[in-house]
């Protein structure tokens, strides 16, 4: 399904928990490694039982996709319904639930692609509202980048965690054309 530069985008089952782990883990150790832990902590994804349990329903909910290179996943989009922790919808949706790509393969447009197909699926669906939250903290980067990714900020929120500090998180929305 859609190829981008020897880049191809698959759907993802079950037996690729473990490649959404991967790419976790190995955007943790590059946001570790520039200091930037607010958003994902510090702790390698599989090595988390909840994490692990995440990745397990992803792979198994039937809204993961796969951006494939050489037969490796180098990204990861997971769509679906809304987190607990933002406002609900007033409207249909579909809902960003995971980004994650492989910063080996940076520049390559890869997480736009990405979010092209969900906007596609939203519009397969008949659904003219996107959905992403995002980390908030640091400098808001990530945020500026779903921004060019033609996302609005909506609401911002914090998420309480137990024993650690709390998470700042941003809601973003992008409408897409009508599906009438």
């Amino acid at each position: 399904m859609g190829d981008l530069g020897g880049v191809v985008l698959r759907s993802g089952g079950p037996a690729d928990a473990g490649a959404v782990l991967r790419l976790l883990d190995d955007a943790t150790a590059w946001l570790v490694a520039r200091g930037r832990s607010g958003q994902w902590g510090t702790e390698p994804a599989s090595t988390d039982p909840r994490r692990i349990a995440q990745a397990e329903a992803w792979a198994t909910g039937g809204g993961l996709w796969l951006a494939q290179a050489e037969d490796r996943p180098v990204g990861a989009l997971v769509v679906g319904t809304a987190t607990e922790y933002v406002p609900p919808a007033t409207e249909p949706e579909l809902y960003v639930n995971l980004l994650v790509t492989d910063r080996a393969y940076a520049g390559r447009g890869i997480g736009g692609r990405l979010l092209a197909h969900a906007a596609d699926l939203a519009h397969e669906r008949g659904v003219g509202l996107l959905r992403v939250d995002c980390y908030a903290g640091d400098d808001g980067a990530l945020m500026r980048w779903y921004e060019r990714q033609g996302f609005t900020p909506t609401a911002p929120f914090t998420v309480d965690r137990p024993n650690r500090l709390p998470w700042p998180g941003q809601l973003l929305t992008r409408r897409l054309r009508p599906t009438h």
